[in-house]
């Protein structure tokens, strides 16, 4: 859980963070990241418990993503802000 984030990880939760609920082709769109790029992040992400996939209730084939702020804190309290997850996180955070 202590390892760091890809820039690539960070840009879609900085962007999920900002924006809210997005589905992977507004991430891709609003971060101006190529969606292969969005689809391993959300991957890296999910894996980590940072961001969740909730129902897109317009369009039920196409999922949204939103930022678990509470699971980012935690994160931040485990590890410190010495950490370079930590860090990494405090810097989305405080947006």
């Amino acid at each position: 859980m202590s390892g760091e984030l890809p820039a690539s990880a960070l840009s879609v939760l900085q962007s999920l963070t900002a924006r809210g609920p997005m589905s992977p082709k507004d991430i891709s769109r609003w971060a101006k990241v190529p969606i292969r790029t969005v689809n391993f992040a959300i991957k890296k992400l999910r894996r980590k418990g940072l961001i969740r996939r909730i129902s897109n209730l317009q369009d039920m084939r196409s999922p949204l993503y939103t930022t678990d702020l509470e699971a980012a804190r935690r994160i931040v309290t485990v590890h410190g802000t010495e950490s370079i997850i930590g860090c990494q996180l405090m810097l989305v955070l405080r947006r």
